[in-house]
């Protein structure tokens, strides 16, 4: 099994569960006592989040492709970055490891196709429905459609991520907008619907959706653990 390095705290909340369904998903594959060889680095959320929202991605890409190295010196034999919205700066990570990079919308565009479907919605912070670094690469990339929600929307979708979710508040009223808010895209022509942030499991499920749900958190580490175990 090789080494999975866990790039994480962005939140810690959905980073706890990267390492759960790590350890699920091998105990599943090979039974016992088997669990997952993985190390994990955890930033300072706060950090990254102001370098978010005050534009300065060059400098959030300098400080995680920093954190990938020290889990490459670790031992990491491959990296999985814990996080859809950060893979903005996906290339500056890729350029500073010699190991296996696994970007999370590779490995939920393969679930969507080996479904068969073309059209998705697309549930995750505004950062990544409404830039090209995630929407773009589903759609040049792998040829999926991908319909966001309306601009209001968008809005609360974010913000129930950053001012509930990631402080681990779960609540009813929220699942109730984000069960609205899928309906309204199935009602667009969505077959799918991504959660496309790592902690939107926390809130919603396949029983909240009128269409098929690609949970990208559970879709990526099912994808960290197959590689781990391929060799």
């Amino acid at each position: 099994m090789r080494r999975i390095g866990l790039l994480g705290g962005m939140s810690w909340e959905s980073s706890l569960e990267y390492y759960r369904l790590a350890n699920e998903v091998v105990r599943e594959r090979l039974g016992g006592l088997h669990s997952a060889d993985c190390v994990l680095r955890s930033v300072d959320f706060a950090a990254v989040e102001e370098l978010q929202r005050t534009g300065r991605w060059d400098q959030a890409g300098e400080l995680l492709a920093a954190e990938a190295q020290t889990l490459q010196r670790a031992g990491a034999e491959l990296l999985v970055l814990c996080t859809n919205t950060m893979h903005k700066v996906a290339d500056q990570i890729v350029a500073a490891i010699d190991i296996p990079f696994l970007h999370i919308a590779d490995a939920t565009a393969a679930a969507v196709r080996e479904a068969e479907l073309s059209c998705v919605g697309l549930l995750a912070t505004a950062y990544t429905m409404e830039q090209e670094f995630y929407v773009g690469r589903l759609r040049d990339l792998h040829g999926l459609t991908v319909i966001t929600p309306t601009a209001t929307d968008r809005r609360l979708v974010h913000d129930i991520i950053y001012e509930e979710l990631c402080l681990g508040i779960i609540s009813e009223s929220s699942r109730g907008e984000y069960q609205r808010i899928m309906r309204d895209l199935a009602g667009r022509g969505a077959e799918g619907v991504l959660l496309g942030c790592t902690e939107i499991d926390l809130l919603v499920g396949p029983p909240d959706s009128p269409v098929p749900v690609f949970d990208t958190t559970r879709l990526h580490v099912r994808q960290a653990v197959e590689l781990a175990l391929a060799s």
